[in-house]
């Protein structure tokens, strides 16, 4: 079921994406060569926990930690350790806020020092393929307008859509309906109207769309080794258009 959110309920998500985006911009300059990932993962739980939010991701379906932290070929759902970021790394960053019963999601990827021109260039467009999925966001559009955005435009460069996962409704749980494909299924595609929050979220890959995912049954891979780039925000339909809840900056 698709649940439209009133204004009260808009709200408090505004508030929890509004501490989401503060994490972000906090956590951004912290991303350095020989920083560890755990180290990242203790500076959001404890930013968020003393903001008066809750770890969103710290527990759900048994996931163990605040941050999904995924390096170079690593998709999504990277568990934080003790790996150390390296000069050329890429990692993408994807954190979600329970505020008073209110959720948020958002995702970034950043590199680490100077990376490779592949690096940069998939980075690029994988934030342009979000930017055009949202500039589709308006009431009486498709879901399938969004996939179409983000498909096109990934398959243009020559990079892999990833197919297995996708973005999803969002707000008053941490995963509502509907799912946002990123390329066009022959699944359902119902009309956005007003009031519905969106978790649009990208996950492009330099080689395939292939990938696998290893014996820790949450982190994703590309089959081919290849690099991977991911960002997400939650985003509201309203009577005119659309609104972006979750904000960063490059």
């Amino acid at each position: 079921m698709i649940r439209r959110k009133n204004e009260e309920q808009i709200e408090g998500i505004r508030k929890s994406c509004s501490l989401l985006s503060r994490l972000i911009e906090e956590i951004k300059p912290r991303v350095l060569p020989g920083v560890s990932l755990l180290e990242l993962d203790h500076f959001a739980r404890d930013y968020i926990l003393r903001h008066g939010g809750k770890p969103a991701f710290l527990g759900y379906e048994g996931y163990p930690a605040t941050l999904c932290l995924s390096v170079n070929e690593v998709v999504i759902h990277g568990i934080p350790d003790n790996r150390r970021l390296a000069k050329g790394d890429i990692v993408g960053l994807d954190c979600g806020i329970d505020m008073d019963g209110y959720f948020s999601d958002a995702a970034i990827t950043l590199a680490v020092d100077a990376v490779s021109s592949e690096a940069d260039r998939l980075m690029r467009v994988t934030r342009e393929c979000l930017e055009k999925a949202i500039e589709s966001v308006q009431p009486g559009a498709r879901i399938h307008d969004i996939s179409r955005a983000v498909f096109r435009h990934a398959t243009s460069a020559g990079f892999g859509v990833v197919r297995q996962y996708c973005g999803h409704g969002v707000g008053l749980e941490m995963h509502e309906d509907p799912q946002i494909p990123n390329y066009v299924s022959p699944g359902p595609n119902p009309r956005l109207l007003p009031g519905m929050v969106l978790a649009i979220e990208p996950m492009i890959n330099a080689g395939t769309g292939d990938v696998r995912t290893l014996d820790d049954d949450w982190t994703v891979v590309t089959l081919d080794g290849s690099l991977s780039a991911h960002y997400e925000h939650s985003v509201l339909v309203t009577e005119t258009g659309h609104e972006v809840l979750t904000s960063w900056q490059f």
